[in-house]
């Protein structure tokens, strides 16, 4: 049987565990059994934009209103009707939280294949990439579990601090950024501080002041009441990792015009109240990592942004040591259990999750 956790897609706090009939393979199918993988806020960010982004389209089920979150990890090919992919192939990339799945791999490479599986293919293109890891680097293959936890992340990090570049950092002399504690917070952080030509500000809960000052990637970090301590007539891109409306209305009329750009990326504190009304200052607008990597596509030529963004991911990470712990668990109650409490807020920044079934 394939298990599966199901999260009620109109109240993501919900999850449970079920079982469904294993597919049958047709020609050119392989079964995938999914290995560790790691679970994030980034993943309660998939639940809480299912619907306008399409994250439920890309392992559906058949239970009307529940759905299965896309998750980053491991698998292994231990059935296989493609002649070009052999039982044994292993793969990272986005995956179900589900115990196996069907794929059709195509535009097969030594380097790896896409999904061809007709229901993914208006989805973004990035998303059904997944590299062969059976020959992966020392250097790769030794920082497996960063790759689940963290590259996913940094990946979007490494992106939007490309975006912010690319718009020449929006005139702004500084960017400030909510849920400074997140992974992919900390890590566009680091990109930023990287590049030097803006200050970095992080925004956090009080709880999570001496963690992230600990990082070393922020130049100031404040509690969200501190936001009126700022000074208004400093030019600032606002960041917003958190999708909480008060954080948002709050920065936007500190600094009013001088607010130049208001990007949403994730949604760490997904209960609380949503941005709705008009703002003063630069609109807010969500960003959406593929649309920047198809520009640097085109630019560059295809995957040169992902071969970028894995370099720079490979080199952070051998600079993290300690500043995050990772714990191992595994079965579906453990990964119930642990979803559970990373979508009520309840798991410490520094905890790295690595689940399996």
């Amino acid at each position: 049987m394939t298990t599966k956790l199901l999260v009620n897609r109109a109240r993501i706090s919900e999850a449970k565990l079920a079982e469904r009939a294993p597919a049958l393979l047709a020609e050119g199918e392989v079964r995938v059994t999914v290995g560790d993988f790691a679970l994030t806020a980034n993943n309660i960010s998939y639940a809480l934009s299912g619907e306008q982004i399409g994250y439920w389209r890309f392992f559906p089920d058949a239970e009307s209103g529940w759905g299965s979150v896309p998750i980053w990890g491991f698998g292994t090919v231990t059935e296989s009707q493609c002649e070009a992919v052999a039982v044994g192939t292993t793969i990272w990339g986005f995956l179900p939280m589900a115990s196996d799945l069907v794929m059709r791999p195509e535009r097969l490479s030594a380097s790896g294949f896409t999904d061809g599986a007709a229901h993914r293919q208006e989805l973004p293109y990035v998303y059904n990439l997944y590299a062969r890891t059976n020959d992966d680097a020392p250097v790769l293959s030794a920082m497996a579990d960063l790759r689940s936890l963290v590259f996913p992340l940094f990946t979007t990090s490494y992106v939007l601090d490309d975006y912010i570049a690319d718009n020449a950092g929006f005139g702004a002399a500084q960017v400030i950024l909510g849920s400074a504690s997140s992974k992919t917070a900390f890590g566009l952080a680091h990109y930023l501080k990287d590049r030097g030509d803006q200050r970095v500000v992080g925004l956090t809960s009080p709880g999570n002041i001496a963690f992230v000052e600990g990082l070393g990637y922020y130049d100031q970090v404040i509690d969200y009441a501190g936001v009126a301590s700022l000074d208004p007539a400093i030019p600032t891109v606002f960041v917003d990792m958190s999708g909480n409306g008060d954080v948002v209305a709050t920065v936007h009329h500190h600094f009013g015009d001088q607010l130049k750009a208001s990007i949403g990326v994730g949604a760490t504190h997904w209960e609380a109240p949503r941005a709705g009304q008009a703002l003063p200052g630069a609109r807010p607008a969500f960003f959406f990592a593929p649309g920047q990597i198809a520009k640097r596509d085109t630019e560059w030529g295809r995957g040169e942004m992902m071969r970028r963004a894995q370099a720079a991911n490979i080199a952070f990470c051998a600079t993290l040591g300690d500043r995050v712990t990772i714990v191992h668990d595994q079965g579906g109650e453990a990964i119930a259990a642990a979803y559970r409490s990373m979508a009520s807020g309840q798991t410490p920044p520094d905890r790295g999750l690595i689940l399996r079934f």
